[in-house]
Formats: structure tokens, C-alpha cells, sequence
């Protein structure tokens, strides 16, 4: 745990102030700024997510807006340029720790920034996760976030029903293929896992066999592609994908983007939505209208807004002297729910329908 603030360390905010708005200024660099002072907050924080583009990181900095001003914190804007730039985060991490401010939500990028929130924590603040718990997850105070292994479970489940005991031949549209990610290996592994398939190292992607058989029937996995949780990226690595194998009948995508780029270049082929199971991770409210199309077959939708706004709760009460919230029992984060969208529902799969999950979308 972090040492207690001190009401020195408070004054070192207006000690540092000159320093501080320098270094807040470069956050324009990575991400932007909007520090949206509420009546003269005395309790600052800054959300740094993995980049300012993604819809889900997006909602995510409007939901922590939004909380901060109805909880009196004041909230800073920051992210890396892209899904994996460390750099961008860690001088986002240097700039909040120059500003003398109170804590850090952070959506980790990958295990360059784990040193950096140490020191962030040495010098006082507070820092939680968002999303993507760090590894290890005592890296930070708490992190609130999605089962990631159980929304992966829950698309394999599904896809495991529809295929009925046929032969599935699989595309792993995954995140990175360097750099190791909790995000990552979890929703990857959790789908497998779903889908019945032994997949030896559950930190490890892509150690699993080739061929063998699932619960129901025989698979194929033909590729694990980096996708960089982007549409152009997620398109690219589809295409190598069915370069090695163009009878592809399941694409398993880290998230919407990269499932839509997947699309595209399966339309590209002149492959058709129906021929192919396609399931990701996200639920925002353009997947799930993705889904009700037929674009998309099934996704396990996550909810930035709330784990943005208990991350700025649990800041403000830990900054006032409180204790942070507990983890959900058998995990090691705040695990802020899970719930799988889909028109086609499957037995024994608990599933919501389109019209409920673009009711609560990113909720």
C-alpha cells in the first residue's frame, strides 16, 4: 500500500504549482487535457487511458468528467497516442506526480508503466486500474474492471453451442504479439476455455495445440494475430489470417473494432456474415447495433462508465483518510459485471437480448 497523505504532502501541490502546470501543459502531447475544476476541488486526479480514440476509452474519460464533478474532484485528461504506447503513459504518470495531485486512474498499457506507478504510489498518490488489471495486480491501490476471463468465457460458451459439434476453424484477433497484457491473455484464454479447448499456460496465448478437439467436436486454430484493438490493424491481421486458411468459420476478436476490420476483410473475399461466427468484447452501443445487423454475432459487454465513477469514488474516499472498496470475492479487482449480448441465445448461456444491452451499453 502507499504511505498515508500527509497534510504535508497536500502543501506540496501549491509548492510544485509552477512545475506542475508545465508539466500538466505537456499532457497535449499524449492525449490532451480537460481539467474541469469544480468549485475549488482540493482533491485532484488524473485518468490516463490507453488513447483518446477508442469509443470505450472515450465514455470512459466523459464518465470520469461526470463523476468528478458530482463528487468535487477535479479530473485531468490523459492517454497514450495508441493501444500499447507505455511512453505516453509514463510521462502522463510524471506530470500528475509533478502536479502534487491526490491519485491516478490509470487503463494500463503494458508492463513498462508497472515501475513508474510505484513511484507514483512512493511519492503519494493514490493510483487505481481501470479495465486492465496490472500484473501484478498489487501494482496498484485496487483495480475496477470486467472479468475479462469470464467475458471471454461467455463468447466461447456461445460459440460453442452454435456450432453444434461442427469442425470450428478459428481466427485469435488478439492485441499485441509483443508485449504481455492481462486484457490480453485473458479474454483469449477465457474464450477458449468457453469453447472447451486446453489451454495449458492461461497467461500464455497461442501455447495451446493446434488441432484437436473441443467440447463437441474437432477445431482447427489457424492464426493469433495482433490486431492493436483497431479496425485497420483488426483488417490486416484477418487477412493474414485467412491467407493461411480462407475456410475460417470462427473469428474470435479482442473487441468491436477489431472484430469490424475482421469483417471487412472477410467481405472482401466475398465471404459472407452468415458463414462465420463472429464474437468479441466491448458492448458499446455501436456493437451492439453491430450485432442486431447481423455484423457481429455475440458480445460480452463491459461497463466503462461505472468503473470510471467508482474509480473516482474510491480516490476521493482514500484521499479523505477512508479505505479503498474490497475486491470481488475470488478475484483480485472490483469486478464491475459482465453480460453477454446476443439475438441468437444459446442453452445454458446466460445472455441479454440487443434491445436490452443498447439499453444499458456502456452503462
Amino acid at each position: 500500500m502507499p504511505p498515508t497523505r500527509t497534510s504535508a504532502s497536500r502543501r506540496r501541490r501549491y509548492v510544485l504549482a509552477s512545475i506542475g502546470a508545465l508539466a500538466l501543459s505537456s499532457l497535449a502531447a499524449c492525449g490532451g487535457s480537460d481539467a474541469d475544476a469544480a468549485g475549488g476541488d482540493d482533491i485532484a486526479v488524473t485518468l490516463i487511458t490507453k488513447d483518446s480514440v477508442n469509443p470505450f476509452f472515450v465514455t470512459m474519460q466523459e464518465g470520469a468528467k461526470k463523476a468528478g464533478k458530482a463528487n468535487g474532484v477535479d479530473i485531468t485528461i490523459a492517454s497514450g497516442k495508441e493501444d500499447g504506447d507505455e511512453q505516453g503513459q509514463i510521462e502522463a504518470i510524471d506530470a500528475a506526480v509533478a502536479a502534487g495531485q491526490d491519485g491516478i486512474l490509470i487503463v494500463p498499457n503494458g508492463p513498462a508503466v508497472n515501475p513508474k506507478i510505484t513511484e507514483a504510489r512512493d511519492a503519494g498518490l493514490f493510483v487505481i486500474a481501470l479495465d486492465t488489471p496490472p500484473d501484478p495486480p498489487d501494482t496498484v491501490d485496487i483495480t475496477f474492471a470486467t472479468d475479462n476471463f469470464d467475458a471471454g468465457k461467455r463468447i466461447g460458451q456461445w460459440t460453442r453451442a452454435q456450432l453444434n459439434g461442427d469442425k470450428a476453424v478459428i481466427a485469435l484477433l488478439d492485441i499485441f504479439d509483443d508485449k504481455v497484457v492481462s486484457v490480453d491473455y485473458n479474454r483469449d484464454q477465457g474464450f477458449l476455455t468457453g469453447m472447451g479447448i486446453d489451454v495449458k499456460d492461461p497467461k500464455v496465448n497461442g501455447d495451446e495445440d493446434a488441432t484437436g478437439s473441443y467440447d463437441g467436436g474437432d477445431y482447427e486454430i489457424v492464426c493469433n494475430e495482433p490486431s492493436n484493438g483497431n479496425e485497420s490493424d483488426g483488417q490486416a491481421a484477418m487477412e493474414n489470417c485467412l491467407a493461411k486458411n480462407p475456410d475460417i468459420n470462427v473469428v474470435y476478436a479482442i473487441n468491436e473494432p477489431a472484430a469490424y476490420g475482421a469483417m471487412n476483410a472477410l467481405d472482401a473475399v466475398g465471404t459472407a456474415a452468415d458463414d462465420v461466427l463472429t464474437v468479441a468484447v466491448d458492448g458499446g452501443c455501436q456493437g451492439v447495433q453491430a450485432v442486431a445487423d447481423g455484423t457481429i454475432d455475440a458480445t460480452s459487454q463491459q461497463y466503462p462508465l461505472k468503473m470510471a465513477e467508482e474509480g473516482v469514488k474510491a480516490i476521493k474516499t482514500i484521499a479523505e483518510g477512508g479505505e479503498p472498496p474490497e475486491v470481488s470475492e475470488g478475484l483480485d479487482f472490483f469486478d464491475t459485471g459482465v453480460q453477454l449480448v446476443t439475438d441468437t441465445p444459446a442453452d445454458g448461456v446466460d445472455s441479454i437480448d440487443t434491445d436490452a444491452g443498447l439499453d444499458s451499453c456502456w452503462g
